[in-house]
């Protein structure tokens, strides 16, 4: 007999929530506090989600109790609590700096005569650090985002003064709030798309991955190299040309409707020890 989709779904469940709740104890994050997070958004997308729903019927907080397995009064009394804060500026920080990075691998003004990020004086009115933050960084102040993506490593201050390009991407290093940030959205676009691929009947999204699991360990180190090398040439390219029908990057660019794309790529690597 083959399993039931619900052992092959607990199966999924529990292989995502032991790297969870290890980070989750890492951080001081106990059950409770997990489970009352929980518990809100089961009621928030039961009583928000139109797919939930009956035609025709406002989603009411019986229907809600029965396909969450809550009591009506425990909907009730979630549904009255605040909503849980976003953090709006960990988000907002990251965008911007992440445009400023982009707008200098991209934008004539700031490239060289091969097409590489120039080294750039910190002020200035035409290619300089100042302008870029200025053109892409919205009220960000320049000192402080220099400040923070020499932290991270993304840039190089040079003795001249002036500061040169290290990586063509910002991951927050001294901010941990930001890499936190960069969890729940990297992990709730690939569930997005996997639960896409499990239950819409269309197009199904691209969803890949490479791995075997009898590697030496001397052979890791030349792999996240030639992997990250590889991986980030082609983000460069796919985000060149999605800058160019992104109406925020690229004005002139018409059309309906605001939708949100892209693509992810991540690195993994850890001892086998027997299944997946």
């Amino acid at each position: 007999m083959g399993i039931t989709p619900w052992q092959a779904l607990s199966t999924a469940i529990l292989r995502i929530l032991r790297r969870l709740v290890r980070l989750l104890l890492h951080h001081g994050v106990g059950y409770q506090a997990f489970a009352d997070l929980v518990k809100w958004v089961y009621v928030d997308v039961a009583t928000n989600m139109e797919e939930f729903g009956i035609a025709g019927r406002k989603q009411s907080i019986s229907r809600a109790a029965v396909i969450t397995g809550l009591s009506r009064r425990e909907v009730v009394r979630v549904r009255a609590l605040p909503s849980p804060e976003e953090d709006k500026a960990s988000a907002q920080n990251l965008n911007r700096a992440a445009r400023v990075i982009a707008a200098w691998l991209r934008e004539p003004d700031f490239l060289d005569g091969e097409g590489r990020p120039r080294v750039l004086p910190v002020e200035g009115s035409d290619a300089s650090f100042s302008e870029l933050v200025r053109r892409r960084g919205g009220d960000l102040l320049v000192r402080p985002i220099l400040d923070e993506l020499a932290r991270a490593g993304t840039v190089e201050r040079l003795e001249d003064g002036r500061v040169r390009l290290v990586v063509h991407s910002y991951i927050p290093q001294a901010s941990e709030p930001g890499k936190l940030y960069i969890l729940g959205t990297d992990v709730a676009f690939l569930l997005s798309t996997i639960a896409h691929n499990l239950t819409e009947s269309g197009e199904p999204r691209f969803q890949r991955k490479v791995m075997y699991d009898n590697l030496p360990d001397d052979v890791l180190a030349e792999f996240r190299e030639l992997s990250a090398s590889q991986a980030q040439s082609m983000l460069d390219m796919w985000g060149s040309w999605l800058a160019k029908h992104d109406r925020d990057e690229t004005p002139s660019v018409e059309g309906k409707g605001r939708n949100r794309a892209g693509i992810g790529i991540y690195y993994f690597e850890e001892p086998y020890e027997g299944g997946a």
